[in-house]
């Protein structure tokens, strides 16, 4: 495997609902897999509470972002990291106006799933009126919405 280098504006863009993910990095070797994104999410709209079959890392790079991470809520400001485990329910949402973060994932199937949602949910449609579309394509990846994500 050979070193890869992703500038500072470069990268492939997923608009969904809560915000831009930008794929920075997907790796797979003989060691293992994982995927980098930067999130840059506002306070709009916050994401559906979710289980996910793979661990997560988000790491704040500016603002704030307010996780849920099953019965624990952490307010996570510039330099901060809240590890999200696989299977636990989460959620986050900008608490600032805007916030830019890292998203660690293990394995690679987030990038998919991300691309998938995009690609199928319109980034602008109110949360209530997009569950149906964001419940299918969910399904597909693995990942369930929880308790106050759908009915």
């Amino acid at each position: 495997m050979s070193a890869t280098y992703v500038g500072p504006d470069e990268g492939l863009h997923h608009r969904m609902i809560d915000g831009d993910h930008v794929t920075k990095a997907q790796v797979k070797d003989a060691v293992g897999a994982f995927e980098v994104f930067e999130i840059v999410a506002t306070a709009e709209q916050a994401a559906p509470p979710h289980v996910s079959p793979w661990t997560g890392v988000m790491y704040v790079l500016e603002g704030e972002v307010t996780a849920t991470v099953a019965d624990d809520t952490y307010r996570v400001g510039p330099g901060g990291l809240v590890t999200l485990p696989a299977g636990t329910p989460v959620t986050f949402a900008a608490s600032s106006a805007t916030a830019r973060f890292l998203a660690i994932t293990s394995g690679d199937r987030a990038g998919a799933f991300f691309a998938d949602l995009a690609q199928t949910v319109p980034p602008d449609a109110p949360l209530d009126e997009a569950m149906t579309a964001v419940a299918t394509v969910t399904a597909r990846h693995g990942v369930s919405v929880t308790a106050g994500g759908a009915s």
